[in-house]
C-alpha cells in the first residue's frame, strides 16, 4: 500500500528552461551523427580508400568538430564577460569591434609581413583588438557606458577598420580572396593545431572567470556601492575587459570572425534559466559551444556537393541581427539625438551668399581635380594637349563622385530630417549595406548582372531596408537610439550576406569587394550620366517639399494637427532617400560616411531654413567626395585609394568627434 501511494504522487513538471536544453541538444547530437552518416567516402581502391577516410575522419571532420566546440565556447564565455562588466546586454566582440579591430591588426601583418603574422599571430590580434575597444570605452565615458553609445561607437570603429581591412586586401591582389574567406569565419581544419592552439587558452579563461564570479556580482551593483565595498572598479575592469579580448581575439586569429556569437550566447543561456552571474558563466560557454557546433553542421549538410553552403561565421552572423531587434525593448537609453547636433546658436546673415561661395568652392574643387595631379617626374598643371588627353579619364570620375556626394548630402538630409534624429544617415542606419544585400541576392539569382539590373536590385534592397527600419522603430516614435539600433541590425543581416557570397571566391565575389571598396578608376560615360541625371531629377523636387521638412522633425501628433498627411509623406521621402542612397553606393560604395557628415556641416555654419540646409547639404557632399577622390588618386600615386573607403577614413573620426562632444546645457 506505501508502494501504491507513492506511485500516486503527482509528477513534478519539467522546467521550461529544460526545453531548449534539451531541443538543442538533440539537434546538436542529431546533425552530427547525419554529418557522420551522409559524409561522401573516397572511391577506389578498399584499402586506399579506407586510409584517405580514415584521414579525412580524423584529421578533418573530427578536428573542425572539436574546434566549433572551443571556439564557440571561448566566444560565449567572452560574450558573458563584456556584457557583465559592462553592464550592456548587446556587448559582444562584434559590437564593440574587437573582431574587426583583430582582423585589421592581421591583415596588416599578412600585408606587410607574412612570417611576422605567423610566429606572432596571437599577439597581433590581441593588440588589434584590444587598441578597438579601448577606442569605443574612451568614446563612450563621457556618457556612463551608456549601451547605445557604445553600440553605436562599436559601429564606427568597426566601418573604419572594414575601410582599412579592404583597403590593405584590394592593395595586394595576392592575398585579397584568401583573407575574404578566413575573415568569414572559414571553420575547416586539416590538423589537430587549431584545438591544441584553442583549447588551453579557453580553459586558463574558464579558470580565471571562475575567479572573477565574485568581483562581477559586486560591479552589477552602481558604482558607488562598488566603490563602497572596497572594490577597485576601473582596474578590475580593465582586467575583465583583458580576459574577453584575449579570449575572442584568440578565435579570430584562429578561425576568423564568428559575429555575434558573443551576443547570442549569453542570451540563449538566459533563456535556459541561468540567473545570476555564476550560472550565465557557466552556461554561455556552453550555450555558445552548441549553437557554433550545430551551425557548422548545418553548413556542411546542406552545401552542395558536401562543401559549405557558406563560411560558418558569416552563417551566425544572420543571428545577430534578428538578437538585436529582440533585445531592443530592453534598451534603455540617454537621449542620444542631441550629441553634438544642435544648430548653430547664430543663424549666417546671408545664406544666399553663403551658399553662393560655397558653389564657388566647389567649382575651385573640380578644377583642381581636372587640372593638377602628380606625374612621374613630379607635380603638373595640365593645360593645351595633356588637358584634352586627361579630360576623358578624370571628367566622369569627378562627375560621379560629385554626383554621389550630393545624392549622400540629400539622403543624409532627408532621414535627418525625417527621424528628427542627428545620427541617421545611409551608412549609420544601414541602408546602404541594404543595397549591397539587393545586390548579393541578384548576383545570387542571376549571376552575372548589367548595370540596370545592379540598379535596381540595389535600390529595391536599400528601399526595403529603410522601410523595415521605420517600422521596428514606429512603435516608440522614432526614437533615435530604437532607430539606430535597428540600423545596426538591419547591417549585420546585409554584411552577412554579403560575406556568404565574398568567401565564395568567384568573380561574384570580386565584384561585391569591389563595390564594398567604392572604386571610381572604372568610371565612364554611363556612371557620371546615371550620377548626374539622377541627382538633377530626384534633389530637385526635395526643394518643393520644404514644409514637410519643417514639420516632420516636430512629431507625428503635431503634423496631424496643422494638416500633414504623416505616412504618405514619409513614404514618398523613403523612396527618394532609398533610390538615391543605392545610385550612389553603386557610385561610390556604401562606407563613405558622406551622408551623416554632409547635412551637420550647414546647421554648423548657420543654415536655419531647411532650403537652405538642402541645398548646402547637396554642395558639401559633392565637394567632400570629389575632393576625397581627387585625394585618393594623388595622395599615394602611382597608386589609388577606392575614393569611398577614403572618405570613409575621412568622416569616420568627424563621427567619432559627434559622439565624443559633451552635450549642451539646455
Amino acid at each position: 500500500m506505501r508502494g501504491m501511494a507513492s506511485l500516486s504522487k503527482p509528477l513534478r513538471p519539467v522546467p521550461a528552461a529544460f526545453l531548449p536544453v534539451a531541443a538543442l541538444a538533440c539537434a546538436c547530437v542529431l546533425a552530427f551523427t547525419l554529418l557522420l552518416a551522409w559524409r561522401p567516402h573516397v572511391s577506389g581502391e578498399p584499402a586506399t580508400a579506407d586510409i584517405l577516410d580514415n584521414i579525412i575522419l580524423w584529421d578533418s571532420l573530427l578536428p573542425r568538430a572539436v574546434i566549433a566546440l572551443v571556439a564557440g565556447a571561448s566566444l560565449g564565455l567572452a560574450g558573458a564577460l563584456l556584457q557583465r562588466v559592462l553592464r550592456n546586454p548587446i556587448a559582444d566582440a562584434s559590437t564593440l569591434g574587437i573582431a574587426s579591430g583583430a582582423q585589421l591588426a592581421l591583415t596588416l601583418g599578412l600585408s606587410f609581413s607574412p612570417l611576422l603574422a605567423g610566429l606572432s599571430r596571437d599577439l597581433v590580434a590581441f593588440a588589434g583588438g584590444l587598441i578597438a575597444v579601448l577606442l569605443v570605452l574612451a568614446l563612450s565615458w563621457r556618457r556612463g557606458l551608456d549601451p547605445v553609445t557604445v553600440a553605436i561607437s562599436g559601429m564606427i570603429i568597426s566601418m573604419i577598420a572594414a575601410s582599412l581591412s579592404v583597403t590593405f586586401i584590394l592593395a595586394r591582389g595576392e592575398y585579397a580572396l584568401s583573407i575574404s574567406i578566413w575573415g568569414a569565419g572559414a571553420l575547416n581544419q586539416h590538423d589537430w593545431n587549431g584545438v591544441i592552439s584553442l583549447a588551453p587558452r579557453l580553459v586558463m579563461g574558464g579558470f580565471l572567470s571562475f575567479f572573477l564570479i565574485r568581483p562581477l556580482n559586486v560591479l552589477a551593483l552602481d558604482d558607488s556601492s562598488a566603490r563602497s565595498l572596497g572594490l577597485a572598479i576601473h582596474g578590475l575592469r580593465f582586467v575583465i575587459l583583458l580576459v574577453a579580448v584575449w579570449l575572442a581575439a584568440s578565435v579570430t586569429a584562429t578561425v576568423g570572425i564568428i559575429a555575434f556569437l558573443g551576443l547570442a550566447a549569453p542570451s540563449l543561456a538566459r533563456l535556459c534559466g541561468a540567473r545570476t552571474t555564476g550560472q550565465v558563466m557557466a552556461t554561455a560557454p556552453i550555450a555558445g559551444a552548441a549553437v557554433l557546433f550545430l551551425t557548422d553542421c548545418l553548413t556542411q549538410l546542406l552545401g552542395p556537393g558536401f562543401s559549405d553552403l557558406a563560411p560558418t561565421g558569416a552563417a551566425t552572423a544572420l543571428l545577430g541581427g534578428p538578437l538585436l531587434l529582440m533585445l531592443l525593448p530592453k534598451m534603455r537609453s540617454l537621449n542620444i539625438a542631441s550629441t553634438g547636433a544642435e544648430a548653430a546658436s547664430r543663424a549666417a546673415a546671408h545664406p544666399n551668399a553663403l551658399l553662393t561661395g560655397m558653389t564657388g568652392l566647389l567649382l575651385l574643387i573640380i578644377a583642381i581635380a581636372l587640372v593638377i595631379g602628380p606625374t612621374p617626374f613630379g607635380w603638373s598643371l595640365a593645360r593645351g594637349a595633356m588637358f584634352a588627353e586627361l579630360l576623358p579619364f578624370r571628367l566622369p570620375r569627378a562627375a560621379a563622385a560629385g554626383s554621389a556626394g550630393g545624392l549622400l548630402g540629400a539622403a543624409g538630409f532627408i532621414m535627418q530630417r525625417m527621424t528628427g534624429n542627428p545620427l541617421a544617415s545611409p551608412e549609420v542606419l544601414g541602408v546602404s549595406t541594404g543595397g549591397g544585400a539587393g545586390l548579393t541576392v541578384a548576383l545570387l539569382v542571376f549571376g552575372f548582372i548589367s548595370p540596370l539590373t545592379m540598379l535596381g536590385s540595389m535600390t529595391i534592397g536599400a528601399l526595403l531596408a529603410f522601410l523595415f527600419m521605420i517600422a521596428v522603430a514606429a512603435r516608440s516614435e522614432l526614437s533615435a537610439e530604437r532607430l539606430l539600433l535597428a540600423g545596426i541590425a538591419v547591417s549585420a543581416i546585409s554584411m552577412a550576406l554579403i560575406s556568404m557570397v565574398l568567401a565564395q571566391g568567384d568573380m561574384r565575389s570580386f565584384i561585391l569587394l569591389t563595390w564594398i571598396s567604392g572604386s571610381t578608376s572604372r568610371a565612364g560615360s554611363f556612371e557620371a550620366w546615371t550620377g548626374l541625371i539622377s541627382l538633377v531629377a530626384l534633389a530637385l523636387p526635395l526643394f518643393a517639399f520644404h514644409r514637410w521638412f519643417s514639420i516632420l522633425p516636430l512629431g507625428t501628433g503635431l503634423a496631424r494637427s496643422v494638416g500633414l498627411q504623416v505616412m504618405p509623406s514619409r513614404l514618398t521621402l523613403c523612396v527618394l532617400a532609398a533610390v538615391m542612397t543605392a545610385i550612389s553606393s553603386f557610385l561610390v560604395g556604401p562606407l563613405s560616411l558622406t551622408g551623416l557628415i554632409a547635412p551637420h556641416l550647414p546647421r554648423l555654419i548657420g543654415f536655419h531654413r531647411p532650403q537652405h540646409q538642402l541645398a548646402g547639404a547637396i554642395v558639401i557632399g559633392a565637394s567632400i567626395l570629389i575632393g576625397a577622390d581627387w585625394l585618393s588618386r594623388v595622395i599615394i600615386y602611382p597608386y589609388q585609394v577606392p575614393v569611398g573607403l577614403f572618405a570613409a577614413l575621412i568622416g569616420g573620426p568627424y563621427l567619432l568627434w559627434l559622439l565624443s562632444r559633451k552635450e549642451r546645457q539646455r
